[in-house]
């Protein structure tokens, strides 16, 4: 649209004045009686149109209420009126102040309200219209009985918003309005990764019960990869015997018997005196190279060094009988049921 000279000029929407009709009568009756009005700008709009604190002899109460208002012809029913719920059905339903929905009938110059939030929190589905009764006239005569109402549910519901100054329980009236509480609010550096979790839930337990699972590898590992250079100066001082040869020989049986551990717990088993053995054998030589770091107190680190040959020489060939047998009775137990 351009005006006399040519220049374009913005617009205002026809149904803009039909809006503002409903929010303005609805604020002057408000604060005619002293109630303190806040609007909320059409950017910050989901889904209601001001947040309203109580207020008893001139003083604040602890009471705050959103407003959801509607003007116009096509809110009015046969019955009296109705508030579309459209996609706020889970925003009104867990507000933690109650969310009202008012209706300004243009024709009669009346309000009437309901409370949204009660109505919703008695259903499982959106209705998708809220019912507004003849009845529930919002004027000059009813807004003392429609104060003590809706502060009473507000009471009931623990829907209170009390703090120091104005602006905090405003701030913490918007909050509300949201559903946010304090104790659940999200945190929006982490509600990305929360989707992806619930997106993979069943994945992610099995994952997390994997990784409890191979604790004992794990530990083990990190418990190899530190003691190893003092495993090697204690086998050089102790012995003529090839260090590494004899570390990694140490070394495979107890990942032997951690692996062992970790496939038992995926079996649901709980193998008790594998994990006796492997702690005591992991204890007895890690504990070597503290005793004796540089391997030179004689027969005491010869006496050690052969017992870190016979130990994983004869503890794989018990670990390898011990289990395949198991492995063995199951199958054989398996194809005699099945016969």
């Amino acid at each position: 649209m351009t005006d006399f000279r040519g220049v374009a000029v913005s617009t205002v929407r026809a149904s803009r004045k039909i809006e503002r009709a409903g929010v303005n009568a609805l604020r002057a009756l408000l604060e005619e009686h002293e109630h303190i009005v806040q609007e909320i700008d059409g950017g910050n709009d989901h889904g209601e149109d001001m947040i309203v604190n109580f207020t008893r002899a001139g003083k604040r109460t602890p009471y705050w209420i959103a407003i959801q208002v509607k003007s116009g012809k096509k809110y009015k029913r046969a019955n009296g009126y109705a508030i579309p719920v459209e996609d706020h059905f889970d925003d009104w339903r867990q507000s933690r102040i109650p969310i009202l929905g008012v209706v300004y009938d243009m024709k009669k110059r009346e309000l009437f309200w309901v409370n949204l939030t009660e109505q919703l929190r008695s259903v499982d589905e959106s209705p998708g219209w809220v019912q507004v009764a003849n009845s529930s006239m919002l004027n000059p005569e009813t807004v003392e009985d429609f104060y003590k109402e809706v502060a009473t549910y507000a009471g009931d519901a623990r829907m209170r918003i009390r703090a120091a100054t104005d602006d905090e329980a405003l701030t913490e009236a918007v909050r509300a309005r949201k559903g946010l509480d304090p104790l659940t609010a999200p945190n929006p550096l982490y509600e990305g990764l929360a989707d992806i979790a619930l997106q993979y839930e069943e994945r992610i337990k099995e994952i997390r019960r994997n990784l409890f699972r191979s604790l004992p590898v794990l530990i083990v590992v990190v418990l190899m990869l530190w003691a190893w250079p003092y495993q090697i100066r204690f086998v050089e001082g102790s012995s003529d015997m090839s260090p590494v040869l004899w570390v990694s020989n140490l070394y495979t049986f107890m990942v032997m018997m951690a692996l062992t551990i970790f496939f038992e717990f995926r079996a649901g088993r709980f193998p008790i005196e594998t994990g006796k053995w492997l702690w005591m054998i992991a204890a007895n030589f890690f504990w070597l190279p503290i005793m004796d770091p540089g391997g030179d107190r004689g027969w005491w680190g010869t006496c050690w060094i052969w017992a870190g040959v016979i130990v994983p020489s004869f503890g794989t060939k018990l670990l390898l009988l011990t289990f395949v047998g198991f492995a063995v009775d199951r199958k054989r137990k398996q194809r005699e049921a099945e016969i």
